[in-house]
């Protein structure tokens, strides 16, 4: 991930390595900043692995990923920082593993807010829901973006768009047959979603490719309906085994249902293309994702999944962007106020850190 993350910003200092090992030291040598210089914080680390609270928490070996972020919130003192995750993480401990992240965040002085947010409601052609914290050391109210789309199904809502739809996002790209691949584009642009994607891209086209699966596998495909499971094809066609997820068709108009590392394997969660006996090649993934096709992934195809099924959605992280932007503006705004009246220093400059 460290790598494809260079490939596409090359200007932005990376560090490629193990977040145990990586300190205030670190940027303090390299860009000169210390505790409280850095405004934003943004991370997603695991929490899986968690079955204890806590104080036992923060000393559970299974937990280091947390135990660094919380360190570095510790070390570095943003002013904002965002933490992203799955929803279960609300349910997970019988609710008691949110309370006590929350708990040890609001220890180092941040005023926490908590709220689930859908990819689909701000222009993603997938559900996605993820948890979002947002600590804030300033005061006064952080706000979460307000949706920009709206499901269809629930309801017309004025003044926004509604989902984007699988087909939407996806439509415009070549035909494949099992195991194959294609290097190039057959047709322009259709939408406006497509030509966002297509905005910057080279004429060749990358990525879009999937594994040659068995015949048997084949024919299920080819027999599922629209958003069809296996209980509805023949009994003789169906997978000896898998979840009631598995072995699943995505639906042309909707949004696509939450993507994963796995999008191009068949017995995995609901990822067979709509209308060709095949799964999800990986640009469609990215796709779905909110990558433009001029993103480059880095390795193997089960590699570059990886990269696409664990990172959030452009258009969700653009929208939490934002309103992080909106408060700390709001921030330097009352600053540049009170500095007119003698009161206070000048103001930060704006730097973002990442910790993945």
């Amino acid at each position: 991930m460290a790598t494809a993350y260079s490939l596409n910003h090359p200007s932005v200092r990376m560090y490629n390595m193990d977040i145990k090992d990586f300190s205030v030291n670190d940027i303090t040598r390299d860009l000169g900043l210390g505790k409280g210089d850095i405004d934003v914080v943004i991370g997603g680390p695991p929490c899986q692995a968690y079955s204890t609270v806590g104080k036992r928490l923060i000393d559970d070996p299974r937990g280091k990923l947390f135990q660094e972020y919380f360190r570095m919130l510790s070390e570095l003192r943003p002013k904002v920082f965002v933490f992203e995750n799955v929803k279960g993480l609300l349910s997970m401990s019988g609710g008691d593993l949110i309370k006590t992240i929350v708990s040890l965040f609001r220890s180092l002085g941040y005023d926490v807010n908590t709220k689930i947010l859908n990819a689909a409601d701000y222009g993603a052609p997938q559900i996605r829901e993820r948890v979002i914290l947002a600590g804030t050391l300033l005061g006064g109210q952080f706000r979460y973006p307000a949706p920009t789309h709206y499901n269809p199904e629930n309801g017309r809502i004025a003044g926004l768009k509604p989902y984007v739809t699988l087909g939407e996002a996806i439509g415009d790209l070549p035909e494949l047959k099992n195991g194959s691949e294609a290097l190039e584009y057959t047709v322009p642009p259709q939408n406006e979603y497509q030509e966002l994607m297509r905005r910057n891209c080279r004429d060749e086209l990358r990525d879009h490719n999937v594994p040659k699966n068995g015949e048997h596998l084949v024919r299920l495909m080819e027999a599922l309906p629209d958003g069809g499971s296996p209980n509805d094809v023949e009994e003789s066609l169906r997978p000896k085994s898998g979840f009631a997820n598995t072995y699943c068709r995505l639906w042309w108009n909707k949004p696509s249902t939450t993507i994963t590392r796995n999008l191009g394997c068949v017995s995995s969660s609901r990822c067979i293309h709509p209308r060709q006996p095949r799964p999800l090649s990986t640009r469609e993934g990215a796709r779905l994702q909110g990558f433009p096709d001029d993103y480059v992934f880095y390795g193997s195809r089960s590699e570059r999944n990886l990269q696409i099924g664990n990172a959030v959605p452009t258009f969700l992280s653009l929208a939490i962007k934002e309103s992080v932007k909106g408060y700390l503006d709001k921030y330097d705004r009352e600053l540049t106020q009170e500095e007119l009246l003698g009161k206070r220093g000048t103001s930060t400059e704006y730097i973002q850190t990442e910790l993945f």
